[in-house]
């Protein structure tokens, strides 16, 4: 029997997943490591966790098979983060996350410089705090002695692809979220890279998604147990093979991902940029396509927030029960009206991305009275999220990306009361999928087509992805939540200049 590795580096933890060539989850393993915020909105990591993290989970999946018949490894992780390395490859700072909202002022320089219209132009997308050159700025302008000693800068799954074969690669899912990558022709942009005054040197060498990068070292195999000359492809973003391991890769199909971020994502035949710079245009993990997507920072996030300040009684009860504290949480919600009679939640504790592109954005409840209780709070949790993820496909809609099925994953897909809200939230139905492994089955199954195991990502995801169900919108809340979004468009407009005076 032979097999196919996908890891990816998510924002809290690493998930190393083992399956065999038919499909079949072997074994997974998640392994969990610190986010470091020396300020607020400033977010970092320590690059070497992730690859201690990423030994122990290859170990843990490979512990019982025969890894020479591991034919491939793919690699997923979070966007945006910038791994700055010197001429001897060492980590010179922590990685500047994707969250991290810092850069709002190099944001501001490089539009000013390049143009609004011409920035969209060159890369199909605004400067945003999140993307890595933002990130590149701000050391040059902060921390002058690190930058002039960046020798590379890499993306966060790429430096895992660096522990395990010596190679400065990345591939176009992931490298479209730099604004160095010119996104319409899948290559870096020597005109962006020049007006910034960054060398092109610094960038890895770029693949698409499914061709081999490079392959496991000596000392990688010696460290993880995998076979020395085991292939490793692209890989991709983890929204990109995410959306890989849900099978949006033909046009109609869509996802919406509830991890720590929120993510409406379309696949696309062509570039299609929104001339607003509203929701993101990048090259897709499927060799010549493309991808729209818009982003909300704090999804799954906002809640688990909500559970790690406000829902300590619920933790301990779970604790005691031994299951999972959201189970606890979310017990009862159904009984609290649609609306949460009259609470809203704004989830922008980490600024926002889609629609509003706003670092200085922050979370808001909107309407407390002594009747809401915390019930009620959580609930409005629950919808606030799905009004920022309907501002997303409402611009995706506009553009003209037809939408006949919206296949639906990450942690938020396990709650049927949060996939009900969705659902009469969109007033779309949702279908949920099997294997529900994500970012990593993708990046598995993109190296199965890298080492002719399948002759194309489309065929993968045909034999391996099923559709186990659907959730119907109720007309009934339709109606109800039709209102309350209304309302809750309005308020960012309403506080957005005292968001920026805080």
């Amino acid at each position: 029997m032979n097999y196919l590795l996908g890891i990816d580096i998510g924002t809290t933890s690493v998930k190393t997943l083992l399956i065999t060539t038919e499909g079949e989850i072997v074994n997974s393993s998640v392994i969990e490591y610190p986010i470091s915020t020396p300020y607020p909105c400033w977010a970092e990591q320590n690059p070497q966790d992730w690859w201690n993290a990423t030994v122990v989970s290859i170990k843990n999946v490979a512990k019982n098979i025969d890894t020479t018949k591991i034919l491939g490894v793919g690699l997923s992780g979070q966007m945006h983060g910038s791994v700055f390395l010197d001429k001897e490859n060492k980590i010179l700072r922590p990685c500047i996350l994707w969250c991290d909202q810092r850069t709002a002022k190099e944001c501001e320089f490089i539009t000013e410089k390049i143009g609004k219209k011409k920035l969209i132009e060159l890369a199909s997308n605004p400067a945003l705090t999140g993307f890595t050159v933002g990130k590149i700025l701000w050391v040059k302008n902060n921390e002058p002695e690190t930058y002039n000693k960046i020798h590379k800068v890499l993306l966060p799954k790429d430096y895992i692809r660096f522990c395990l074969t010596g190679e400065y690669a990345t591939e176009v899912s992931d490298a479209s979220g730099t604004l160095l990558f010119d996104v319409k022709k899948r290559k870096w942009s020597e005109e962006m890279l020049k007006l910034l005054d960054i060398p092109l040197s610094w960038m890895p060498d770029c693949f698409e998604s499914h061709q081999i990068t490079g392959k496991v070292n000596k000392e990688a195999a010696k460290l993880t147990g995998l076979v020395e000359g085991t292939p490793v492809v692209g890989g991709g973003g983890d929204q990109a093979a995410q959306a890989v391991g849900s099978g949006i890769v033909e046009p109609g199909i869509i996802s919406i991902t509830i991890g720590t971020s929120g993510v409406v994502f379309a696949f696309s035949e062509t570039p299609e940029v929104d001339p607003e710079g509203r929701i993101h245009t990048f090259c897709h993990a499927v060799e010549g396509k493309w991808h729209v997507m818009g982003v909300m920072l704090s999804a799954g996030g906002s809640l688990r927030w909500f559970r790690d300040n406000l829902g300590q009684d619920e933790v301990k009860i779970a604790y005691e029960k031994k299951v999972d504290p959201y189970e606890i949480l979310l017990e009862g919600i159904d009984k609290i009206p649609s609306g949460s009679e009259g609470l809203i939640f704004l989830p922008y504790l980490s600024g926002e991305r889609t629609p509003h592109a706003d670092p200085y954005a922050r979370g808001v409840f909107f309407g407390l009275t002594l009747k809401h209780t915390k019930k009620h709070m959580v609930k409005s949790v629950l919808e606030g999220v799905s009004f920022g993820l309907r501002d997303s496909l409402e611009i995706i809609k506009n553009l003209g990306i037809r939408v006949h099925q919206v296949r639906i994953s990450g942690g938020g897909a396990k709650s049927k009361i949060w996939c009900q809200i969705l659902a009469d939230i969109i007033n779309t139905e949702i279908v949920t999928i099997t294997p529900t492994e994500g970012a990593a089955l993708g990046v598995a199954l993109l190296a199965g087509v890298g080492t002719k195991v399948y002759p194309k990502i489309e065929d993968a995801c045909k034999k391996i992805i099923k559709i186990t169900g659907s959730v119907k919108p109720d007309k009934n809340n339709v109606e109800k939540y039709e209102k309350y979004y209304q309302i809750y468009c309005s308020l960012y407009h309403s506080v957005k200049e005292t968001f920026k005076k805080l």
